[in-house]
């Protein structure tokens, strides 16, 4: 049985701001080295790593070896559900304008964004609405994908829903919409294919990705989509 001292423990871990930052950071589903997230967060090298050293310990992230380098990465698909569950749950105040790149930076993440391994914002909800107009998403009973759905992402989109002990399909609250987008398998796949065919880019190295030309036209003619609101 989890302990109220383990709970607290894992609390604390991202009651600092550079760590929740970092941790932010890695939602994009990359692995990071220490020194592109001490330059993202604005702390010296040596402050980042024993942070960093804290979350790797904590299980919240997990460092890889390659070559010279060690990166680090989100522990796996839990651990980015609960900072983007976390991150669902503070209601959103008024924006800060800091500046034209930053106002510019904050838009692109609302469009459209990966949320670890998946799409989020605009871009995310709309794929997701689609699919449930469609009848190949049941929102209504245990967010589960219907037969249809999964016959049309296995025949038409050509991936595979083979996940392990991963849900094939599961709600994730977005942040900033404030309604569910689809997650688990299904909606990992569905990532992998907008970029794979190149539907979305990403924005330089963050989280924000960009509605390509050929995405539009999938989008409606794949589900319908004609625009994003």
């Amino acid at each position: 049985m989890t302990s109220a001292s383990d709970l607290a423990s894992l609390a604390g871990l991202l009651a600092d701001e550079s760590r929740a930052a970092m941790c932010l950071a890695l939602l994009d589903g990359r692995a990071w080295t220490a020194g592109e997230l001490a330059t993202h967060v604005g702390v010296a090298p040596s402050t980042a790593t024993e942070h960093l050293h804290r979350l790797v310990k904590g299980g919240l992230l997990a460092e890889r070896k390659q070559g010279r380098r060690r990166y680090v990465q989100l522990a796996d698909p839990g651990a980015a559900q609960l900072v983007e569950d976390l991150a669902a749950r503070l209601e959103p105040g008024p924006p800060t304008v800091t500046g034209l790149r930053a106002v510019t930076a904050s838009a692109a993440l609302r469009r459209g964004r990966t949320c670890y391994d998946h799409l989020a914002g605009r871009l995310g909800v709309a794929v997701t609405d689609a699919m449930t107009s469609r009848k190949m998403l049941d929102q209504d009973g245990g967010f589960a994908l219907t037969p249809y759905g999964k016959q049309w992402l296995v025949s038409t989109l050509g991936v595979t829903l083979e996940g392990g002990r991963r849900p094939v399909a599961r709600a994730c609250l977005d942040w900033t919409e404030r309604r569910h987008h689809l997650a688990g398998v299904a909606g990992a796949r569905l990532c992998e294919t907008f970029l794979a065919r190149r539907w979305v880019t990403r924005i330089g190295t963050g989280r924000a990705v960009r509605l390509t030309p050929e995405g539009r036209d999938a989008l409606r003619t794949h589900l319908g989509v004609d625009r994003l609101d």
